[in-house]
């Protein structure tokens, strides 16, 4: 049996925890940031979890993670 392939995407995008949980950076902190709240932008620079079938299927992108 051939090795499996990693998707190069996914593995710079998802890092896996030391529970087996896939940790991600969160979304729309890129550009137009002023109209976003303080709120907003402070709770998004904090990292995030992927959860249930999305996890998964990161998992299943990045076989040797």
């Amino acid at each position: 049996m051939p090795k499996m392939k990693t998707k190069r995407a996914a593995k710079k995008r998802f890092k896996l925890t030391a529970s087996g949980k896939v940790k991600i950076k969160k979304a729309n902190l890129r550009h137009i940031l002023t109209k976003k709240s303080t709120k907003l932008k402070r709770d998004k620079r904090k990292g995030g979890y992927l959860s249930g079938a999305d996890a998964k299927n990161a998992k299943r992108a990045v076989p040797y993670l």
